[in-house]
């Protein structure tokens, strides 16, 4: 059997020098993933577009499968930057301008660099970065659900763990399968109207 690549980064950069460093080799890894594909990828390449020698980059990662482990983590903490805001913002709505807002930035959120986020969805499995995926995941269905809980009188008589998961898992699919399938050629009309009807789905399961 082939041993796994390793996939966390050799040292943590703490001086500002450092973190730039890693910044511009992870942004090259990124930009090199979308224009060529993984395959194409090499250490040499990511040193090259990121204007840093080969010997630092080996400071700091061991091999590419390691950098594009950091940039999956980067895009994810992007995400989940945006819906975390989302969930405080909607904390005291009514549920169907709550759910609209969710939908709407879900949606949003995977529409960040789509290109990119084509890319990993392909990648993560193999760089072992699917724990931190489901962290993500938990998180948001425990902000959901506390969301829900504290709307209750608005839902009908439902289990709140089935409602959680069955709204969220519905909206992440759409919002994955809206990036998976040529977000970048919907126009606002489409993304609008995409909106409406899953805001018109959930908020009709909920009550």
């Amino acid at each position: 059997m082939a041993r796994k690549p390793p996939t966390n980064p050799r040292k943590n950069a703490s001086q500002a020098r450092s973190r730039a460093t890693v910044d511009a080799l992870v942004e090259a890894t990124a930009r090199i993933l979308v224009r060529e594909g993984f395959e194409k990828t090499s250490t040499n390449r990511i040193a090259e577009i990121a204007g840093v020698s080969v010997g630092s980059l080996y400071q700091y990662f061991p091999g590419k499968e390691a950098l594009v482990a950091a940039v999956i983590d980067r895009h994810n903490h992007e995400i989940m930057q945006v819906v975390r805001a989302a969930l405080t913002e909607v904390a005291d709505l009514p549920i169907d301008k709550a759910v609209r807002r969710l939908v709407t930035v879900a949606i949003e959120a995977h529409r960040i660099d789509p290109k990119l986020h084509r890319v990993l969805a392909e990648q993560t499995p193999r760089t072992g970065q699917l724990a931190d995926v489901e962290a993500f995941n938990r998180e948001v269905h425990t902000l959901v659900r506390a969301y829900f809980e504290s709307r209750r009188k608005e839902m009908r008589k439902i289990d709140i763990d089935i409602a959680t998961f069955i709204c969220v898992s519905a909206i992440e699919a759409i919002a994955h399968n809206t990036v998976l399938n040529q977000a970048e050629m919907l126009s606002d009309k489409m993304v609008r109207t995409l909106v409406d009807e899953t805001t018109r789905m959930v908020v009709g399961y909920l009550r």
